[in-house]
């Protein structure tokens, strides 16, 4: 039994890499995608944002003095590229699947608007915003949250490497402390890394948990779908 019937799922773009690490593997696409077909056979609304690290290193990029703004528009458009990808994936496996844009692109995807997503979604769609908010300065943590919000969606679940939030990396510190469950307040006063503070405030401030899995669990779909009680969740305070 479904935890959540009405989720949005935001990842990094360096998922949809594989062991490339930038760019597009195509192969891992076509493998996340056949997850991603799982849980929308299993009544799931299911909607996405992936981010765009495949495609642009932006602290290598702002080290060698290229400005923000311009980063950021190369990043939004690398954030349509993983849309169209995973969207090609699912069709193949006839998987109906939709790229709403938030910058003006018609040839490749139509422009974001909210009653359309709403009707895609109950249609069946798996729907993937694409291009952040459409304005630099905003992360696609923040685009996710947008989008939940605007839409009344269930939750957010953010996939990451890791298992859920810890106070420090899990990875590089043994002695790491695991949070099963944190308040919004504390995410933001504890300048926790898993999303940005605009992100948790936005999800706050409309009551959307925030759940933490990692991408890297073999079960991570079928921990969507049975509401499994694993990672994170982030909530009302």
């Amino acid at each position: 039994m479904p935890k959540y019937n009405r989720v949005l799922l935001k990842l990094s773009g360096e998922v949809l890499a594989g062991k490339n690490h930038i760019g597009i593997d195509f192969g891992t696409v076509r493998d996340f995608a056949a997850g991603l077909a799982e849980i929308r056979n299993a009544g799931i609304e299911l909607s996405l944002v992936i981010g765009g690290g495949n495609m642009l290193r932006g602290r290598d990029a702002e080290e060698l003095g290229y400005d923000r703004v311009s980063l950021d528009s190369i990043g939004m458009l690398g954030t349509v590229m993983n849309a169209l990808a995973v969207k090609t994936a699912l069709e193949k496996i006839n998987v109906p699947a939709k790229v709403l844009s938030a910058i003006s692109m018609p040839p490749v995807a139509e422009l974001y608007n909210r009653e359309s997503a709403r009707d895609y979604l109950k249609g069946g769609n798996v729907v993937l915003f694409a291009a952040g908010t459409g304005h630099p300065f905003f992360s696609t943590d923040t685009a996710a949250a947008l989008r939940a919000s605007e839409l009344g969606l269930d939750c957010v679940i953010k996939a990451t490497k890791v298992d859920g939030i810890y106070n420090k990396d899990p990875n590089k510190y043994k002695d790491a402390k695991f949070f099963p469950t944190l308040t919004y307040s504390e995410a933001i006063s504890r300048n926790l890394e898993v999303m940005d503070t605009a992100a948790f405030a936005l999800c706050r401030e409309n009551r959307i948990p925030v759940w933490v899995i990692s991408i890297n669990d073999s079960k991570w779909v079928r921990n969507i779908i049975d509401g499994a009680d694993i990672g994170t969740i982030v909530k009302e305070d």
